[in-house]
């Protein structure tokens, strides 16, 4: 027995365009046209949960899943920095930009550190426990890459060495406790 789970990165949006670092904001017209082209290459899924973002939201209602909303899969939270492109944080705070990208346990921006994401993805992957279930989740690249580096134990620097592109699936399994990475960021075109 096997659980397999297969993430899928949300859509763009128009802060993603803009490399800006994300709000809440909705998907792009042409990404939900995207998401809902994808919807029959999905697969079955006995589960299906999303982030409680809009962009993540309208991308599991554009691929047609009945999805449940999971606290535990928000976005990384990027405090006073959400709605900020890295230019601006350059200026304003090179410093806490650059001990942030050194330091998982760093938060200057006031949010969320990447070790506590990871602890949050690693609570989610241990919550959704073992089967033979087949699970889409529907969420940001943020968690995407904590669940990669959870199922490899790897070192969280690792963290920003990890590309997640929107629309993309990543795909894992977990057998006796154990996860395993089948693939990262792949595209279904």
């Amino acid at each position: 027995m096997s659980l397999r789970l297969t993430f899928i990165a949300h859509g763009a949006t128009k802060a993603t365009r803009a490399a800006l670092f994300p709000c809440d904001e909705p998907l792009e017209a042409a990404s939900a046209t995207k998401a809902a082209a994808l919807a029959p290459r999905i697969g079955r899924s006995d589960a299906a949960w999303t982030s409680p973002a809009l962009r993540a939201v309208q991308t599991a209602e554009a691929l047609g899943l009945a999805a449940e909303v999971d606290p535990l899969l928000a976005d990384i939270d990027l405090g006073d920095w959400a709605g900020k492109s890295l230019e601006e944080l350059e200026a304003a705070d090179a410093a806490g930009l650059a001990q942030w990208i050194e330091d998982p346990s760093a938060a200057p921006h006031g949010g969320e550190s990447v070790t506590h994401l990871l602890t949050r993805i690693a609570n989610w992957l241990d919550k959704i426990g073992e089967g033979d279930d087949r699970i889409i989740a529907v969420t940001h690249a943020s968690v995407i890459r904590a669940a990669a580096i959870v199922a490899l134990d790897a070192n969280p620097k690792s963290f920003w060495r990890i590309d997640i592109a929107p629309l993309s699936f990543s795909r894992f399994q977990a057998r006796g406790g154990r996860w395993t990475v089948h693939s990262l960021n792949a595209s279904v075109d």
